[in-house]
Formats: C-alpha cells, sequence, structure tokens
C-alpha cells in the first residue's frame, strides 16, 4: 500500500522481479526526485537510491490517479523514464501463493511481439510473445552493480557533530555494498562523519583513522564477495573499533566470523516482520527483504544469536560476547516500515563513544533491558526453587508470576457488539487466550457474542455465554 518508493529504489532488490500483494499500488504517485535531502544536500530526499533496481514489477491493481502533496508523477510514468517493466491486472495473491509452494523462482515479463516488435520469439502458448533469456541474479556479483565506485564523505552539522577527545568528529567507515541512503542518514543526523566506501576498498590501510566500521545492506549471495568477506576478517583479528552490520552486512559479518549462509526458499520480504530479542525476550516489528540467512547453528562459541524471527525462526541478529561487534539482519532504518529498532544506530555511536573514552575495544556491545532481563530471569528460577517443595501431588502446570503458580485465568472478552468494533476485541480476546494457553494456563472465558472467534471450540478451555456483568463473573 505504501512505500514503492523506498522500496523500487532499494539496492537489496537488484535484479528481482518484485510482486506486490496489495491489491491497489500508485495512488499516492512518486515524489520529486530534484529535491534534494536537507542534511545530505547532494543526495535525493525521498529515494533511497539514485535509480530503480528491481528487474520488474508486478501489481494487482495500478491507480492511474494519484494525489498526494509530495507526488510530482505517478507511478507508471516513474517506471516508463526508467525503462522498467511492469505488469497490472495480475492475481498477485496466487502467485504468492505459488511462491509459498515452489520456493522462490526465477522469472522473467514477456510482452507480445505486436507491442514490443518483432524479436526472438517464445514457444508452444506464448508463441506471439517475445522472449529474453532466463538470467540468474545470484549468479553474478550484484554488489559490484550497487556499490558506489569512489569514496565520500558526509558530514554533520557542527551543532551536532560528536567530537572526540582531540577534537576531530567521530568518523565511521561505511562499506558500501548496496547501501539505502536512510542508513546515511541515520548516521549524519546523528551527528557522526560517514565515510561510504566501495564494497572492495581496502579501509584497513586507514585503520588507525577509523573510529567505527559499518556494513551495509545489499543484494545477492553473501559468499560472491570475497574481498568484503577477507577485509572484514581481518578487521575483526585487529580488534581496533566496533563493528555494526545490516542485512547483507549481517551476513558478511557472520561469514568473516566462521558461520555460514544458506539460501532461504522463500526469504523474508515486508515491513511487518516480528523478531525476538533473545536477550530481553521482547518482539520487534522489522522491515526485511533478504533471500538468504546466517546458520545459526555454524556460529562459533564467541558468537551468539541476537535475534530471530518470530514467524520461521531464522536467525536475524549476531553478537559477539566479548567484542564490541554486532549486527542485524533486518533493516532498523525502515524506508519503508517501522522505526522501532533505529535505535540499534544509537547503540553502536555509544558502543564507539565508549570505547574512544576508555581508550580500549573491549568488552561486548550494552543492549537496553539486558540487566533488568537478567534480573527477572534470576528472579524467576529463585521462584521456581523455592516452589520446588510443592507437594508432589500438587499440579505443576502454569506459570509462576511474582512467587506464586498461576494455573488458571479468567478471560472477560466481551468488547464492541456493533460491525466496526468486534473484530478489534475479538482479535486481542483471542491472541490473550493463545498466549496464556501456550504458558500452560488453563483459561476461563465470558463473553456473550458467539460470533467471534475466541468462543471458536477448542479456543478457551471453557466459555460461558453470559454477560459480561458483576453478577456473572461473581457466579
Amino acid at each position: 500500500m505504501v512505500g514503492y518508493p523506498e522500496s523500487l529504489t532499494d539496492p537489496s532488490y537488484r535484479g528481482q522481479i518484485l510482486v506486490l500483494t496489495y491489491p491497489l499500488i500508485g495512488n499516492y504517485g512518486v515524489p520529486s526526485h530534484d529535491e534534494m535531502d536537507p542534511l545530505l544536500k547532494d543526495l535525493p530526499a525521498y529515494f533511497e537510491s539514485n535509480q530503480i533496481h528491481v528487474a520488474g514489477l508486478v501489481v494487482g491493481q495500478a491507480s492511474a490517479e494519484f494525489s498526494h502533496h509530495l507526488a510530482n508523477s505517478s507511478l507508471g510514468d516513474w517506471l516508463k523514464r526508467e525503462g522498467i517493466p511492469a505488469l497490472y491486472g495480475v492475481d498477485t495473491r496466487e502467485v504468492t501463493k505459488r511462491i509459498r509452494e515452489e520456493g522462490v523462482m526465477l522469472g522473467k515479463i514477456l510482452f507480445p511481439t505486436s507491442v514490443v516488435g518483432a524479436g526472438q520469439q517464445a514457444e508452444g502458448v506464448l508463441a506471439e510473445y517475445q522472449d529474453v533469456a532466463w538470467v540468474d541474479p545470484n549468479a553474478t556479483n550484484l554488489v559490484a552493480e550497487v556499490s558506489c565506485t569512489q569514496p565520500k564523505t558526509y558530514s554533520p552539522t557542527p551543532e551536532t557533530a560528536l567530537k572526540r577527545a582531540d577534537g576531530r568528529t567521530i568518523r565511521i567507515v561505511a562499506v558500501d555494498i548496496g547501501m539505502k541512503y536512510n542508513q546515511i542518514r541515520c548516521f549524519v543526523k546523528r551527528g557522526v562523519e560517514l565515510v561510504v566506501v566501495p564494497w572492495d576498498y581496502d579501509f584497513l590501510t586507514e585503520a588507525d583513522n577509523i573510529d567505527g566500521l559499518f556494513l551495509s545492506n545489499g543484494p545477492g549471495d553473501p559468499t560472491t564477495i570475497t574481498a568484503t568477506i577477507d577485509r572484514v576478517r581481518q578487521a575483526l583479528a585487529m580488534k581496533k573499533f566496533p563493528i555494526f552490520g545490516i542485512c547483507l552486512g549481517h551476513q558478511v559479518l557472520a561469514l568473516a566470523s566462521g558461520a555460514q549462509t544458506e539460501k532461504m526458499k522463500y526469504g523474508n520480504r515486508g515491513q511487518n516482520i516480528p523478531c525476538t530479542d533473545m536477550l530481553t525476550g521482547r518482539c520487534y516489528i522489522t522491515s526485511q527483504n533478504h533471500g538468504y540467512a546466517v546458520k545459526a547453528d555454524t556460529l562459533p562459541a564467541t558468537i551468539k544469536e541476537l535475534f530471530i524471527n518470530a514467524n520461521d525462526g531464522s536467525n536475524e541478529g549476531i553478537y559477539h560476547t566479548e567484542l564490541p561487534y554486532f549486527s542485524v539482519q533486518f533493516h532498523p532504518e525502515s524506508a519503508p516500515g517501522p522505526r522501532d529498532t533505529e535505535v540499534l544506530f544509537d547503540i553502536f555511536i555509544g558502543t564507539v563513544q565508549r570505547c574512544l573514552t576508555s581508550g580500549q575495544v573491549s568488552g561486548p556491545v550494552e543492549f537496553p533491558g539486558m540487566a533488568e532481563a537478567a534480573a527477572r530471569k534470576a528472579q524467576a528460577a529463585q521462584w521456581e526453587l523455592d516452589l520446588a517443595d510443592d507437594d508432589e501431588s500438587a499440579d505443576k502446570a502454569g506459570r509462576i508470576v511474582r512467587g506464586r503458580r498461576i494455573r488458571k485465568v479468567l478471560v472477560l472478552g466481551s468488547g464492541g457488539l456493533s460491525i466496526g468494533q468486534a473484530g478489534e476485541f475479538d482479535y486481542s480476546g483471542s491472541q490473550a487466550i493463545k498466549a496464556l494457553k501456550e504458558e500452560g494456563i488453563y483459561t476461563v472465558l465470558i463473553n456473550p457474542n458467539i460470533a467471534t472467534i475466541q468462543t471458536s471450540k477448542g479456543l478457551a478451555d471453557k466459555c460461558y455465554f453470559l454477560p459480561v456483568t458483576p453478577d456473572c463473573v461473581r457466579k
């Protein structure tokens, strides 16, 4: 529905045919390419690179009419200017089902020869269409196609600049392996000087002038960029500066640490993918776009999982237990998507400042909530010990909360009984019941609305179709 200007210009999509499942695309048009970012000056304000990187676009319904205060052209006109083939009127949900069954696959978009002219004709039922050769984007070094060719420095405003003890602005070197512009914005607006270098640039020759190393997102198979992996491996051994990676940069850091990656059957792409913080147990909604993943069972002993995908259990982040190195598979810079995890940029910059102040590059990255989570875990363990002396015949089901074993919960699940209200209450109630049952807690539901999910057979352990009134609740 939203975010197509950012997604189409995301270098991570290089060489891919992008299928958007939302039924209506293009209704808010496309912003101007001539309006520059007020902070970065020579970069466009509303895009993630200087061109469209997808090989093709497929949508269910394309809107020819658009309305938005930033709109400068239609989506269709933009695609034409960039020479990107696109289709609309396609049942994209059916395409999604096919991918779900078969996995990510190669594809190509063909047009009738009556429209595009003569050329190599396809065979069989597509004989009237102009054929094109099959291209496997993962068989090529896509990073070399999207990376910058020369180093470039982006400086913060004097008012926001973060200074070292010697007066120089803190300098982060960013290896561009498909970097989105919003990553540059996230660093510069936080007061650091960002030096963006090409994917095969030898940044180790300038190690004494680097305060932190950042590995960007990017497209394709991470094992194809051996030059980058080798230099990061050397940087890890040097222990001269903190390191932070995102997306492809996460995979590069893992490979440089001795782990392995694998191609996923589907990949994870979207703006609302949940990830669980392994240190605190908190779940974040993230923006993602990747077809490869780090194999968690190949991580060395000093590297631990930082995040996992709450949907498929795949690895979404790692951290070093002794040194300030960490990375995430998702996109904390968003654009598009939620900004829930943008705080990771603050954590990285804070880690750089800590190392500069102490004069030592040592100790793991300190994440918010770690101490509190550890304290809660220790308290829960103590409660388990305190209750271990329960009578052997006592029911050990349920969950211990603040020193008490909770075995049964009464859920008041009514809420709105009119169209437009019942859905929200029903969803929250049914999710509460599911969560309680996962903890082994017996659930008793009172809900007079029979037309709800939460009153479905087998969800709550016991259900009473009664009004939610004081009398009924007491009974």
